[in-house]
């Protein structure tokens, strides 16, 4: 067997002395969608204002684009709760949305010209016009098209009262915010390692619209109709070097070893001029185009797979907060939308993900070298390309393997983490979750992007048609129902509230922008 195995102490230890705990994960959700119109395009229309500030709202703001709505769940122990939050928001959405769709798929519907990608607005604040100015950057740096590409972002941490015992078990003696950074670091090492598993299960992006392409070749993707590309094999285009990702970041590396190192690689990525990025202007004719000339605009301009996260304080940057506390949490980010469920993830993606995320901190993980790390793109590049290709193979520590070997070998080493959960839950959810996998593993058919491409085929309608009608048939599914009243009341009042803060930032501003901006970077 070429992975690493499970620690077998620390499970053992979790398994008789925090099986409790397990009772108690936290779990968040952020899920991006385009609004699109019956014709296929971007919706024009801004971000609606009975759905409150976007800048302030704490369950519905924008991602780039006014037309890329972005929804927020709040955290929560009940693993059922994230989708429970994500329905009731889509439900409120769709009550002033008159003709258009929330798009189900993660690439993008017809697309026009770029310029014609419409910038998410955040009000005069000088936080607003910050994110504002961020996201027209992002387009002069990589183009607006990329920017309207949509995902789920999956948030997850132990209770915090896990860390003490767990911390005393492991005989470390420093601060325990240290020590949970430590772990946390562990568990995104060994993500890093098995990521690939993700797209190649949930990957729903094989095809796109020939309008994304502008007429550019790519030598991944044949002709599927008139209107649509797909790569063969392909899992994840979205994750591929057509997606949201971004090859000039290959100047830079970002360590995950320790934390400190983390933070100095990211610091200095947002300190570091890049010759293209000053060519392009920072203010030109009186007029912001991106925040900096510097490789990273702020921190979250890092298309990373994982991110070590703490919740920020006002005016705090990503790494200042991460100084500040250490890690709370790790969000995922390789998720496409899953285009086969209303609400873009399912809960036994749910139940797999807290299964994985699990083992990963409970397995052995030593410090990635630069060679596993190239290893580790390797892998993910193979599999968001050619996924489903017969007996592909991938690298594990320099010797080949296939694919389905390499799977399974990680889900037999996960099963003693399924049946903790399915014990401490009182239910079979994570085995069930595991058996979908495996059959995935063994069949690529079962796969999303495999069940994509045979749906698509059999609805001769090319990517558009077939995604606009997915889109169109969730509404439907929304529309028939009636949303509680009392969830209804909370999200009109969280509305009105957050406009009413967006106004209170903007009228307490004491200082320029100019001024902002300096104080911001410090």
């Amino acid at each position: 067997m070429l992975t690493p195995q499970l620690d077998q102490k620390a499970f053992n230890f979790v398994k008789d002395h925090q099986a409790e705990a397990l009772t108690r994960l936290n779990r968040g959700i952020e899920k991006e969608s385009l609004r699109v119109t019956p014709d296929g395009y971007l919706s024009k229309r801004a971000h609606l204002e009975s759905w409150g500030s976007a800048l302030t709202n704490r369950y519905l703001t924008t991602d780039y684009s006014e037309a890329l709505p972005e929804l927020i769940t709040p955290v929560s122990d009940d693993p059922k709760a994230p989708r429970k939050w994500l329905y009731d928001i889509h439900h409120f959405m769709y009550q002033g949305m008159a003709d258009e769709v929330l798009w189900a798929g993660s690439m993008p519907c017809v697309m026009t010209k770029e310029e014609e990608v419409p910038l998410a607005e955040y009000g005069s604040s000088n936080v607003g016009q910050m994110k504002h100015i961020y996201r027209r950057g992002l387009g002069y740096r990589y183009g607006r098209y990329m920017q309207t590409i949509a995902g789920v972002h999956y948030n997850f941490s132990l209770p915090e009262d896990f860390w003490p015992e767990y911390q005393t078990f492991k005989q470390d003696k420093g601060l325990l915010s240290d020590f949970i950074s430590k772990e946390y670091l562990g568990l995104i090492r060994n993500y890093l390692r098995y990521c690939w598993l993700l797209p190649y299960l949930f990957g729903a992006s094989p095809a796109i619209c020939k309008s994304f392409m502008k007429g550019r070749a790519g030598s991944l993707l044949e002709d599927y109709s008139d209107c649509t590309l797909m790569g063969k094999y392909a899992t994840s285009l979205r994750m591929s070097d057509l997606g949201y990702q971004n090859n000039a970041q290959s100047k830079f590396t970002i360590c995950h070893n320790h934390i400190d190192s983390y933070i100095g690689a990211l610091e200095k990525a947002i300190r570091t001029k890049d010759d293209f990025y000053e060519e392009l202007g920072v203010k030109v004719d009186g007029e912001y185009r991106q925040l900096n000339a510097n490789l990273l605009q702020i921190e979250n301009e890092y298309y990373a797979k994982i991110r070590p996260k703490r919740v920020i304080n006002s005016g705090e940057r990503p790494t200042q907060a991460l100084q500040r506390g250490g890690v709370q949490y790790v969000e995922v980010r390789s998720l496409d939308l899953n285009p086969f469920d209303a609400v873009g993830i399912s809960q036994q993606q749910i139940d797999f993900l807290d299964c994985f995320l699990l083992f990963c901190l409970l397995q052995e993980s030593k410090d990635l070298s630069e060679r596993e790390n190239a290893e580790n793109d390797e892998n993910f590049r193979r599999v968001v390309n050619f996924g489903r290709k017969p007996d592909l193979h991938l690298l594990m520590h320099n010797r080949s393997i296939s694919l389905k070997q390499a799977a399974l070998d990680i889900f037999e080493q996960m099963k003693p983490v399924v049946r903790l959960l399915d014990r401490t839950s009182n239910s079979s959810r994570y085995t069930q979750a595991l058996d979908w996998v495996i059959e995935m593993a063994l069949i690529p058919e079962k796969t999303f992007s495999g069940q994509f491409m045979q749906q698509l085929k059999k609805s001769e309608k090319g990517y558009f048609g077939f995604v606009y009608d997915l889109s169109e048939n969730f509404k439907k599914e929304f529309l028939l129902k009636s949303l509680d009243k009392s969830k209804r009341h909370l999200f009109v009042e969280e509305a009105q509230a957050s406009i009413q803060r967006q106004k209170e930032i903007e009228t307490n501003d004491q200082i320029s922008f100019d001024q902002y901006l300096e104080n911001y970077f410090k």
